[in-house]
C-alpha cells in the first residue's frame, strides 16, 4: 500500500500537517490543486528528507517505513467520519460529581408518552375510578375525621382546650359531651387570659377554644410533668433523684416508646373500631299489590307474629306467608273498603277497619270472621292492640277502646283530636297510648284514661308516623307530614322533647329496630325514600330508593331483620335492613331462642 493510496482515503491529511512527519516544501515542485498528487509529492519529499529517495539506488529503511505507515493509520482511524456528517464535532459533555440529566437531543413525547391522550376506538381507555359516595364511605370518612381531630387536639393541647368529642372516641372520660356547656354567656367559661375567679375545669368549660394557660414550648422534666408540678426545670432536684433512684419499670412510660405520639393517643389509634354496617340498596323481593290505595291516612300493611303479612287491597284482605310464599285471600267485604289492618301481638287474630266505621276481627288460621264491632260514624284508619284491648281511631275524631273478651261494642271513648285520627300506637310495657291526628296534634294517654296526659303541638303537619322505642322506657318518636318533615323524640315520663331532626321530606311511617338502637322511616314528597337512622346520633345508616310513589306503608318482620314497604305504585318491596339480634351465650337453648326460631323467615 502506497502513501498516495492512504492520502486518497484520508482527506484530512492534506488539511492538517502532522507534527511527527512535517511536510517539506520543494520550490522546484509544481503547484497542483489535486490533493492526492500534492500529498504524494509531499510524502516523496518527506522520504527524501530522511535520506531515502525513490530514485536512489540504496535500499529503503523498513523500520522507518513501518513507523510512518503506523502513524498514517492512526491518524486515519482517529479522524474517520461519515461522508454526510458535519465537519464540526460536538464537544463531549463532562459532568461533575453529581449527575444532572440533560434534555437536549431527547424526544420527550416519544420517551415518556406511552399511552396517547386520545385513545383509539379499537382500544378504549379504562374509565376513571368513581369516587365512593355512599353512606358506608361517608361513615368511614366521618369516623376517620373525628379520630384525627381528637388525636391532634390531645397531642397539641393535652386536654387544656375542651372540645365536643364523641364518648366512644375520647380516651379521657372528662371529654364526655355532657360535661361541656354550650352557653355563650357562661360566667364560668375559660377566658384569655384566665382570671383567678374563672374556673378552668372541663365540667364548666365552653365549647369555644381558649388559649391554654401553660407554655407548651417550655421543657418540663418528665418527673414533674407526671406529678403535676408547674416548676420549669431541666433537671430534677437531688432529693428527687435519690427518691426515684433505679430503673423505670413502667412499660407504658414514654422513655421506652418508639412512637412520636403519647401512650393515650396510641391506645386511641389501636382501639378496635366498629365497622359500619352495610345495607343492601336493592330489595330482595318485590310483590305486586294491585289496588293498593295511595292514601296518607290509611294503614293497610301489617306483619303478624305468625309470619303472615296482611295487606288490604280494595275490598279484600290478602295474606302472604313469608315461609312458604303462599298467598291466601282472607276476606272480601263486597260493599265496603278496607282502610286499616292490624295483627294481635301474639296469635293469629287480625283486626280490619272499614270505610263504614266497622271493626272486624278474623281468625287467620281458619279464615273465619269472629265478630264485627260498631261505634264509629266514619272510616277507621288506625288500629292498635294491647293484649286483649283493641283501640281504633277514626275520621270522626274519636278513639274507642274495646275489650274483645266482652260483648260490649266499646269500653271507653276518647275525644281529644279535632280532626281525623291517623296514627295510633300502644306502649304495652308502660301502659301508654300515643295518638296522632290531622290536626297536627300528638297526644299521650295513660292506660284507659279519658283525658290525655300530654298534648304536644309542635308539629306543623299531620302526625301519622308514631313509634315507641323497645330499648328505652318512655321514649316516643313521631314524624310530621309535608309541611313539617321533622322527626321528634319525646320523653313521655316528664313530657319534654328530647331532640328533633329535619328529614327534608314528608314522614309517613316510623318503626324501631327490635335488634339494635336504630329506627327506619319512610317518606313521601318529595324523595320517596326509606332511611335507616342510628339513634341517638341520628346519622343515616342507609337511604333506600326504588318506589316511584310516596312510601305510605311500613311493617317489620317478627325477627326484626326485614322491613316491607308499600306505596301507591302498587308494589311491596322487602328490604334487609337490620342484623340478627346478638345474644349472650351463643348456642344456648333457652326458651327465648327456641321461640325466636319459630318466628324467623326461612
Amino acid at each position: 500500500m502506497t502513501d498516495s493510496h492512504l492520502a486518497s482515503h484520508n482527506p484530512s491529511a492534506q488539511l492538517t500537517p502532522s507534527m511527527d512527519n512535517p511536510s517539506v516544501h520543494d520550490p522546484n515542485s509544481p503547484q497542483d490543486n489535486d490533493g492526492a498528487i500534492s500529498t504524494t509529492r509531499k510524502r516523496s519529499h518527506l522520504i527524501g528528507a530522511n535520506g531515502h529517495s525513490r530514485g536512489a539506488s540504496e535500499p529503503v529503511d523498513a523500520a522507518a517505513l513501518t513507523q510512518a505507515l503506523h502513524g498514517v493509520e492512526d491518524r486515519a482511524h482517529s479522524s474517520e467520519r461519515t461522508p454526510v456528517a458535519s465537519p464540526s464535532r460536538k464537544r463531549q459533555r463532562i459532568y461533575g460529581d453529581r449527575f444532572i440529566p440533560t434534555r437536549e437531543g431527547r424526544d420527550l413525547q416519544a420517551s415518556f408518552s406511552l399511552i396517547p391522550d386520545i385513545p383509539s376506538p379499537a382500544t378504549p381507555s379504562k374509565l376513571k375510578k368513581r369516587t365512593p359516595h355512599g353512606e358506608l364511605h361517608f361513615q368511614r370518612t366521618e369516623e376517620a375525621n373525628r379520630t384525627f381531630s381528637t388525636l391532634l387536639r390531645q397531642e397539641v393541647f393535652e386536654g387544656t382546650v375542651p372540645q365536643p368529642t364523641p364518648p366512644h372516641l375520647s380516651p379521657d372520660p372528662a371529654f364526655s359531651p355532657t360535661s361541656l356547656s354550650t352557653t355563650i354567656n357562661d360566667p364560668s367559661r375559660a377566658r384569655t387570659p384566665p382570671s383567678n375567679h374563672t374556673s378552668t375545669s372541663l365540667a364548666t368549660a365552653s365549647l369555644t377554644p381558649s388559649t391554654p394557660h401553660k407554655n407548651m414550648f417550655t421543657y418540663m422534666s418528665p418527673q414533674h410533668h407526671r406529678n403535676g408540678s408547674t416548676r420549669l426545670t431541666p433537671h430534677g432536684t437531688p432529693g428527687s433523684r435519690r427518691a426515684h433512684r433505679g430503673p423505670n419499670m413502667d412499660p407504658t412510660s414514654e422513655l421506652y416508646s418508639t412512637s412520636p405520639i403519647h401512650f393515650d393517643s396510641q391506645r386511641l389509634l389501636l382501639s378496635p373500631k366498629k365497622t359500619p354496617r352495610a345495607v343492601s340498596k336493592v330489595p330482595f323481593k318485590v310483590l305486586d299489590a294491585p289496588d293498593l290505595a295511595d292514601d296518607f291516612y290509611l294503614n293497610l300493611v301489617d306483619w303478624g307474629s305468625s309470619n303472615n303479612l296482611g295487606v288490604g287491597l280494595g275490598s279484600c284482605v290478602f295474606m302472604w306467608n313469608s315461609g312458604t310464599g303462599k298467598v291466601t285471600k282472607l276476606c272480601d267485604l263486597q260493599d265496603d273498603i278496607v282502610t286499616s289492618v292490624s295483627w294481635i301481638q301474639r296469635g293469629s287474630h287480625v283486626s280490619i277497619g272499614t270505610s263504614k266505621g266497622l271493626v272486624q276481627i278474623w281468625d287467620a288460621e281458619r279464615c273465619r270472621r269472629l265478630r264485627t264491632m260498631t261505634g264509629h260514624t266514619a272510616r277507621v284508619g288506625a288500629l292498635a292492640w294491647n293484649d286483649h284491648i283493641l283501640s281504633s281511631g277514626s275520621r270522626d275524631r274519636t278513639i274507642l277502646h274495646r275489650d274483645v273478651r266482652q260483648p260490649d261494642q266499646w269500653l271507653r271513648r276518647l275525644t281529644g283530636h279535632k280532626q281525623e285520627v291517623c296514627g295510633l300506637r300502644w306502649n304495652a310495657e308502660d301502659g301508654q297510648l300515643a295518638s296522632g291526628g290531622n290536626d297536627n296534634q300528638l297526644m299521650v294517654w295513660e292506660k284507659l284514661n279519658a283525658n290525655p296526659t300530654f298534648r304536644f303541638s309542635s308539629h306543623t303537619a299531620a302526625v301519622k308516623a308514631i313509634a315507641w322505642s323497645p330499648h328505652q322506657h318512655h321514649l316516643l318518636a313521631s314524624g310530621g307530614g309535608t309541611a313539617d318533615r321533622r322527626i321528634k323524640f319525646w320523653d313521655t315520663k316528664n313530657g319534654s322533647c328530647i331532640s328533633e331532626i329535619d328529614t327534608g321530606s314528608q314522614v309517613c311511617n316510623l318503626a324501631w329496630s327490635k335488634n339494635s338502637n336504630e329506627l327506619v322511616s319512610t317518606h313521601g314528597f318529595s324523595q320517596n325514600q326509606i332511611v335507616v337512622w342510628k339513634y341517638p346520633s341520628m346519622t343515616q345508616v342507609a337511604s333506600l330508593t326504588g318506589h316511584t310513589y310516596r312510601v305510605l306503608y311500613l311493617a317489620m318482620s317478627p325477627d326484626g331483620q326485614t322491613v316491607v314497604t308499600g306505596a301507591g305504585d302498587e308494589t311491596l318491596r322487602f328490604w334487609k335492613c337490620f342484623n340478627k339480634r346478638e345474644r349472650d351465650g351463643i348456642g344456648g337453648e333457652g326458651v327465648g331462642s327456641r321461640m325466636e326460631r319459630l318466628n324467623t323467615i326461612r
